[in-house]
């Protein structure tokens, strides 16, 4: 009786004639992330089987944070005929305590000869007969005992370990993270890998005025989202010119207003240069002064690349439990200033007026900065397995 470890796809399973597509890519990021086991992986569009001689734990704890995975068994793996499932069956729970149980078959192999409702009173019965002092109980067992009959084995098993659900990521293509060291942008590119995005992330940083330790938390934010998403390339603008173009030419309130501007359409820029589809960020609607509807308004203006906001209609204490359960929330709230912190004004604007943003940036010329700003963008690559930044 050989243990092994059984996928269920969950809402990859609706996906029609394009599921092949949807199972090989998840596949492929199994495999990625599994890579230093040793595993045999068999797919079929019903269900995925890994075997190892490695640590199962292990495994399974790194297979519940890969997207499309809907949920994960241990099973043990035993031959589909009625007398080795018996046997097997009888060997697994006379080692487990309960009072009361229930046992749901589920007969894919429809050339097995006993039917799923009458295999589930064959089995009853025998769990009855042999081990002492129990009880059926169909609606709130305290133990469940399931079994998958397939044509090539039966697997027996009695908990299911909730996935990451969603879809695969990288089926949907590729999308550009604004990144700030703030809790929401990260938890907003969870979100946006869990519907299937590959996410790059983009980063501003103003030395001196922002540190070394904000760019290091930026690092460590990304390493834990590579937890998801291997191999994540983080793009370094440095914003210093830009920055102080815009405190020295535009009114004080405009300058929130203003520096998102110049985000936005450098964001553009790197986002074309590095085949990304969407921009992504963790905007939220009426947070901050400019996160209002018209300074969204006015903000987004100066592209029209598609832009994603998957936190945008949450609260911020929705935000934060997602940021905890994906263990981005601590690492977030290190005291360290970013761009969007630095010469925050005490009264930015909330409802700016499109045609003053325009005239204030006119003031200095900005395309040539921006342009500086791409051209000497710093890119990195980052993976939870391979790199660590202290802080």
């Amino acid at each position: 009786m050989d243990k092994i470890i059984l996928i269920k796809y969950g809402e990859l399973t609706t996906k029609k004639n394009n599921r092949n597509l949807f199972i090989n890519l998840l596949y492929e990021n199994i495999k990625n992330k599994l890579k230093k086991y040793n595993v045999k992986i068999v797919k079929n569009r019903v269900r995925m089987f890994i075997e190892t001689d490695d640590n199962i734990d292990e495994i399974v704890n790194i297979l519940s944070n890969i997207f499309g995975i809907h949920s994960i068994v241990v099973a043990y793996k035993v031959d589909n005929n009625i007398d080795s499932i018996k046997t097997n069956v009888l060997d697994i729970v006379k080692n487990i305590s309960f009072k009361t149980f229930k046992v749901e078959t589920k007969r894919s192999d429809k050339r097995f000869p006993i039917p799923s409702m009458e295999f589930n009173n064959v089995i009853g019965g025998l769990i009855l007969k042999n081990i002492p002092n129990v009880s059926v109980d169909v609606h709130n067992p305290e133990y469940e005992l399931k079994i998958e009959i397939r044509e090539d084995y039966a697997y027996i098993y009695t908990k299911e370990i909730k996935g990451a659900g969603g879809y695969p990521v990288g089926v949907a293509g590729k999308g550009l993270l604004m990144l700030s060291g703030g809790i929401d942008s990260p938890v907003a590119g969870y979100l946006a890998m869990k519907r299937g995005i590959k996410i790059e992330c983009i980063y501003f940083e103003s030395p001196p005025h922002t540190s070394i330790q904000a760019k290091n938390k930026v690092k460590k934010l990304v390493e834990k989202l590579s937890k998801y998403n291997s191999n994540i390339v983080l793009n370094v603008i440095n914003f210093t010119e830009i920055q102080e173009a815009i405190y020295k030419y535009c009114p004080k309130e405009y300058m929130i207003t203003i520096m998102r501007r110049m985000m936005y359409r450098i964001s553009e820029q790197v986002a074309r240069k590095r085949k990304a589809l969407v921009i992504i960020n963790g905007e939220s609607v009426g947070q901050v002064a400019s996160q209002t509807l018209n300074s969204m308004n006015v903000i987004n203006n100066v592209t029209n690349y598609p832009v994603i906001r998957p936190v945008a209609c949450l609260d911020k204490l929705e935000i934060i439990d997602i940021s905890k359960k994906i263990d981005t929330y601590e690492t977030s709230i290190l005291p360290y200033e970013d761009c969007c912190t630095i010469f925050l004004p005490k009264h930015p604007v909330i409802n700016p007026i499109l045609e003053r943003a325009i005239n204030y940036e006119n003031n200095f010329d900005y395309e040539t900065l921006i342009n500086t700003a791409v051209n000497n963008v710093e890119t990195i690559v980052i993976d939870k397995e391979n790199k660590k930044f202290d802080i």
